[in-house]
């Protein structure tokens, strides 16, 4: 029987994987605290930034990967801090368009001033960038797949 301690490869490589995330994430929190943004809303100003259209909340909440009413409270919060705008679209009454405020586009200059993304990954060559990003495909596909296998998934099913 195996011991329960012991991690197999799979696992071992699994456990690096969400170490090393959460030390990537918390010095981009800490970089982003200094700019007055949180995380989850550097990728709210990301997505309305660099949307080809207008977005919805639903829309959002697929981007990123997070349930509807997570994103819901997250644009409340963000429109009371004027850095996003929420409008009824004139066509589809009940439907929500979410756009930038001119404090929003600034926001989002002053989080992108920021640097811990380069300056981590500048240790890495255009070659290893690459195989990274392979490898990230890989794993993001896969992963979306055992989602829809557990339930009901509503995201999309590519890196948006």
């Amino acid at each position: 029987m195996r011991d329960v301690t012991e991690l197999n490869k799979n696992e071992k490589t699994w456990e690096r994987l969400v170490i090393t995330y959460a030390v990537l994430e918390r010095a981009r929190e800490l970089e982003l605290g200094r700019v007055g943004v949180s995380l989850p809303q550097a990728a709210v100003l990301y997505y309305l930034k660099t949307a080809k259209g207008p977005l919805t909340p639903a829309s959002l909440a697929r981007l990123i990967h997070k349930e509807p009413h997570t994103i819901s409270g997250l644009l409340s919060r963000m429109e009371a801090q004027d850095l996003v705008k929420k409008t009824s679209d004139l066509k589809r009454k009940n439907l929500v368009r979410v756009s930038l405020t001119k404090k929003g586009e600034e926001a989002f200059k002053r989080q992108l001033s920021e640097r811990t993304v380069t300056n981590i990954t500048s240790c890495l060559s255009e070659k290893e960038l690459g195989t990274l990003d392979s490898l990230l495909d890989k794993l993001y596909a896969k992963g979306l797949e055992l989602l829809r296998e557990r339930q009901p998934y509503p995201y999309g099913t590519t890196l948006e």
